[in-house]
Formats: structure tokens, C-alpha cells, sequence
């Protein structure tokens, strides 16, 4: 078994739920499976020991918020994403982005004017402007207790699928790795990553997989810009490129034929037009390991509903078990996105160690409200790898500064979280910045 130590601190991502057993078993578990893959690529018989410091995690969970650009602190949410009293209860928005801004306010026939919007919201209910807001291509949530999520037909869905989906989609031939004889040990050096993601859950697992090697490649639609401090703190060792996939497909595909993992994080269904759904993919290109995130899941009435981690712990009753009803609360941290993000990673790399064994194309499938469900009922079904591993020490968590690091970029003087997946041997920072939003063309190192 692979020795895997932790350093217990106090103090760190405290929350009613168990926020940091969640966090720890999502580090510990994405580890793992990076240095058993850098084992079997490296030729060892001993797997390297993991270590997972508490200090380093809750560090990372927050990496958005300690981002600093040029001593500039980053912005996180916009004002009109947040908590609003309605006629009978309330309602969870997300208006970060400016397309997501207009559709709320269309729906609700305001300017953008948070006194305007509160008074809006005060003379609806709840449900109406979830409905309302969701049919104009807007991001509201009705704030839910747990037994009012647990009788919605979604978390019935939820309810039906592991934590971690899974499965093989054809007779591919077994994946032959070069060795990589390099150090430090980088896993999955010299594989190709198709980032399809946005906001957290999907760049913190294709951050993850460049930290370990990978040439990871993010492709954003030309006409949606991320927003740049999120685009900064989720883009170290990657590179950013713009592609309409409705005018430029033969690049997409050129780009595919030399891909080894693609990952996406759009809703179920959004990019199967394209010709980017698990099977399609694996069609056009045997070999492949489809990774896929959404908020709400594959299957079930919201499947095809946009979300985010701020909305999922509305509607899943996170919010008000971390507050109450009467005055809605959050996690210390954007724990469904981060967590959901290391475990994608994990997945990834566990496809990549099977397919050396089996072969086979392979998709794996993650949802922020499958973990939501993980963490309320108290993330005790991860299994005995991780949570019954030993004790490397404990101590207290009172200053992130031993988990922060500062770099010259493009983008300015940075400062920035480390990543908490660390193994014997293994990389302990990425080998370059984060670059601007879409400076690089689409195309493999």
C-alpha cells in the first residue's frame, strides 16, 4: 500500500460541515494516483510516499482569493452575485460574467442597480425567480433546506450515481508509455490535455495535470473572455488560445488526432453539437480519456441547467446548514469546485494507469452536487486509502505564507498559492505562469 502521511492543523478551513476532511481526501486521493502513475511510467516497484499538509491545502482551496496581481488584490464575486431576501425566503444569484449580468436584469426588468434589483426580488418568490431567471439564460438558485433538496427530482438523480463516474468506451490497445526518466518524476509528461473548462472545478484539475507535466492547452470561444484574475489563478503551466469551434472545426481536429485527454466543463449536452461527446470523440480519436464536469449532473430535469459552486450550496442545503434559513451562510472556501477539481484530476490519472494495464478509450464524469451530497453526508464513503492513512504531525493553521510563492508573468509580479498534491520526487511548483486570456494559437507545443 502507498505510505501517505497527513499533517493535521487546527484552524484551517473551519466550517460546520467537515469542509477539510473533504478537502484532504480530494488532495490526498488526486496524490495517489499521480505518484502510482509516476511509478509505473518511472519503472519503480515502490510507489513514492504522499504527503498531504493541511497548510498547503487550505492554502490552495483559497488560491483565488491570495492570488495578487502587481499587489492588486482580485476580485471574486461581482455585487449583484449573492444572497437576496425575496417575498418569502431567498434566492442565490450569479452575475459575474456580463452575459450572465444582462440576462438577470432582462428577466427581471431592471438597470443594473443593486437597490433596484433588491426591490425586484423582495416582491417575488423564491421559486419564481429561479424559474424566471433561468429562462431568460440567467443563474438564480432558491435557497433550499437539506430535506427540501432531498425530495427535489435532481438530487434524486444525484443520489443514483458514485462520486466518481466512470467507464470504457472501446477496444482501444493498451496505452504504451515512454519512460520518463525525468526529475522531478512528472507523471503524465509528454501528454497532450484539451482544456475545455471554465470558472474553477475544471482549471484546478487541468492546473493540476500541467503541475504534473502535461502540455495542457486551454480553448475558450472567442466571443466569451474569462475573467482575468480567475483566468490567472487557474492558469499556471497551461497556455490560452481562442477557438470558434462553429467556423474552425479542422483545427479543433487537428488538434484532437494528437490529444490524450480532452476535458470539458460545460452543461451535459452543450458541446455534443460539435461532435464533443464522450463517444464521438472517442470515434475520431481511439485512445482518448474524456473528461467531463457539470454542476448538476448528467442525468435528471436540471442535467442542461448552467451552475456554479455558489448555487449548488444554495440549492443542496449547504447554505443553510452552514447558516440557516433565516440567514443563509457558505463554506470557508469554494470547496465543490476545488474539491470536484482534484478529484477529475485523480480520475484522469487513474484512466491513463488503467488504460496502460487494459486499453480502451475512457471517460470519466464529475458533478458539483454529487460532491455536495458527499460532503453532507459526511465524506465517509472515499474509502480506507486515504482517510484511514497515517499521521505525518499536527500543529495550526495561522499564516498561509509557507504555502505562497511570487513569480514574474506576463501579466504582472504574481503571487500565488503552491499546489498541495505533493509526492516523494515529485514537482513542488509549475514551470511557468499563467499567461493572458487567449495570447497563444491554438496549437501543441
Amino acid at each position: 500500500m502507498t505510505s501517505i502521511k497527513f499533517v493535521v492543523r487546527e484552524g484551517a478551513l473551519q466550517g460546520r460541515l467537515p469542509v477539510q476532511d473533504l478537502a484532504r481526501a480530494c488532495v490526498g486521493e488526486c496524490a495517489l494516483a499521480a505518484a502510482e502513475l509516476g511509478a509505473r511510467r518511472a519503472g519503480q516497484t515502490k510507489v513514492p510516499a504522499v504527503l498531504v499538509d493541511d497548510g498547503a491545502v487550505a492554502t490552495a482551496f483559497l488560491s483565488e482569493r491570495h492570488l495578487s496581481i502587481k499587489g492588486r488584490a482580485p476580485v471574486t464575486f461581482a455585487p449583484l452575485s449573492r444572497f437576496w431576501r425575496t417575498a418569502d425566503g431567498w434566492v442565490r444569484t450569479h452575475a459575474n460574467y456580463p452575459h450572465h449580468r444582462a440576462r438577470l436584469l432582462d428577466a427581471l426588468g431592471v438597470p443594473e442597480d443593486t437597490a433596484a434589483v433588491e426591490a425586484a426580488l423582495a416582491e417575488r418568490s423564491a421559486l419564481d425567480v429561479e424559474e424566471a431567471v433561468y429562462a431568460a439564460g440567467g443563474l438564480a438558485v432558491a435557497l433550499r433546506s437539506p430535506e427540501e433538496w432531498a425530495a427535489h427530482p435532481q438530487a434524486a438523480e444525484v443520489a443514483k450515481r458514485p462520486l466518481v463516474e466512470r467507464g470504457r468506451l472501446d477496444t482501444a490497445r493498451a496505452r504504451t508509455f515512454a519512460p520518463t526518466g525525468t526529475s522531478p518524476l512528472l507523471p503524465v509528461a509528454g501528454l497532450r490535455v484539451l482544456d475545455l473548462t471554465r470558472v474553477l472545478a475544471g482549471p484546478v484539475a487541468t492546473r493540476t495535470l500541467a503541475l504534473l507535466g502535461a502540455d495542457v492547452l486551454r480553448l475558450d470561444a472567442p466571443q466569451l473572455p474569462e475573467l482575468r484574475d480567475q483566468h490567472a489563478d487557474t492558469g499556471f503551466g497551461k497556455r490560452s488560445a481562442t477557438l470558434d469551434l462553429a467556423t474552425d472545426r479542422q483545427t479543433f481536429e487537428d488538434l484532437l488526432q494528437a490529444a490524450d485527454v480532452v476535458v470539458t466543463g460545460y452543461r451535459p449536452g452543450a458541446l455534443d453539437r460539435f461532435g464533443l461527446s464522450a463517444e464521438a470523440l472517442a470515434e475520431r480519436r481511439p485512445g482518448v480519456v474524456v473528461a467531463q464536469l457539470s454542476a448538476w449532473g448528467a442525468y435528471g430535469p436540471w442535467r442542461e441547467r448552467r451552475g456554479f459552486d455558489s448555487l449548488v450550496q444554495a440549492a443542496t442545503g449547504i447554505a443553510v446548514l452552514e447558516g440557516s434559513a433565516e440567514q443563509p451562510g457558505a463554506l470557508p472556501a469554494q470547496a465543490l469546485d476545488h474539491g470536484t477539481g482534484y478529484l477529475l484530476a485523480a480520475a484522469v490519472l487513474r484512466a491513463l494507469t488503467e488504460q496502460s494495464h487494459e486499453g480502451g478509450s475512457r471517460f470519466v464524469r464529475l458533478a458539483l452536487a454529487r460532491t455536495a451530497r458527499w460532503l453532507t453526508d459526511g465524506v465517509d464513503d472515499m474509502g480506507d486509502r486515504v482517510l484511514a492513512a497515517g499521521d505525518a504531525g499536527s500543529g495550526s493553521y495561522d499564516d498561509p505564507g509557507p504555502w505562497l510563492s511570487e513569480t514574474d508573468s506576463a501579466l504582472g509580479r504574481l503571487r500565488y498559492a503552491l499546489s498541495p498534491v505533493s509526492f516523494e520526487g515529485g514537482p513542488t511548483d509549475w514551470d511557468r505562469p499563467p499567461v493572458p486570456w487567449g495570447t497563444d494559437a491554438p496549437g501543441w507545443r
